[in-house]
């Protein structure tokens, strides 16, 4: 307190123990003037502004779940290279499952390497997410959109028959990148999914001028609204609390980056998780060099 001769620091620090630094931020923000406790600390000021500014950011990047920018960089940068690490002892252990898979095993065993085969490419998926989110946080994704049928970016998604396509239907062709919207694709399915179990899932597909609108729709019962908060949030806890998730935060980064936006609606009767990409159609009708079926094998426009 100001004039009184206190110091006041917090009951869960021990004074005793506190690193200097930190005592002397918080005398400063107790109320004690800056200059007499850069005096007592053998400091300059401007050194121990600088530490205030510090102790600020990292409490508001605490409070806010969002690091400072240099912070958030370093870690994408290191999240990154982490993952492009990880690539040649999984692509190593791929290559020896896939070799066990290819000889005669001794009987009860061939479960099991199913189940590591299995493992394997789950976790190659994870790591490639992690490429991928590092990447687009660090401004260096590269897309490749072209004009692709919506059928084509549903392909080997879980529990889906692309054929079951409602509205436009499955032969709807979107500008896009049909890797990376399957991979958005993908993780709106898993989210139409969380629990409370929906009592059925279903793909829409709607025009929107100038865009595509895919709709994965859940009719369940509402999914908690902190739920649906923690899915845009990187790294939050799985519903057990067994680890992490990156939820919907790497697909809204993958949309964002071909143009498009990604959103959820949720009433009583259940939600709908949904995407924008541009539409194909408009796109070439806006722009016909841009669309490269539009042109002939001379160059014509046909």
């Amino acid at each position: 307190m100001k004039g009184s001769g206190l110091t006041l620091v917090p009951e869960s620090i021990d004074a005793e123990t506190t690193d200097p630094r930190v005592a002397a931020v918080l005398e400063v923000l107790a109320g004690s003037p800056a200059g007499d406790v850069a005096q007592r600390a053998g400091v300059d000021v401007a050194v121990l502004h600088r530490w205030l500014h510090a102790f600020v950011d990292a409490g508001t990047a605490a409070v806010t779940n969002r690091p400072a920018p240099d912070v958030a960089a370093q870690r994408d940068r290191f999240l990154t290279a982490f993952a492009h690490e990880l690539r040649t002892p999984l692509t190593v252990a791929q290559g020896w499952v896939a070799l066990l898979a290819d000889e005669d095993l001794p009987a009860g065993t061939e479960r099991t390497v199913a189940r590591l085969a299995d493992a394997l490419k789950r976790l190659a998926q994870r790591v490639l997410d992690m490429e991928l989110l590092g990447a687009a946080s660090l401004g260096r994704l590269r897309t490749s959109p072209r004009r692709v049928a919506l059928a084509d970016c549903l392909i080997g998604l879980p529990g889906l028959d692309a054929h079951d396509v409602l509205g436009l239907g499955p032969d709807t062709e979107v500008h896009a990148d049909p890797a990376l919207l399957s991979l958005v694709l993908r993780d709106l399915l898993t989210s139409a999914r969380l629990p409370p179990a929906p009592r059925s899932v279903r793909l829409e597909a709607l025009a929107v001028p100038g865009w595509v609108e895919v709709r994965v729709v859940r009719d369940a019962d509402p999914i908690a609204p902190p739920v649906l908060q923690a899915l845009f949030d990187p790294f939050d806890v799985n519903d057990d609390a067994t680890g992490v998730t990156i939820g919907l935060y790497l697909a809204r980064a993958l949309v964002v980056a071909q143009g498009g936006t990604l959103g959820v609606d949720q009433d009583e009767a259940g939600a709908a998780f949904w995407v924008r990409v541009p539409s194909a159609a408009d796109r070439a009708a806006a722009d016909p060099r841009r669309d490269p079926m539009m042109f002939d094998d001379d160059g014509e426009t046909r």
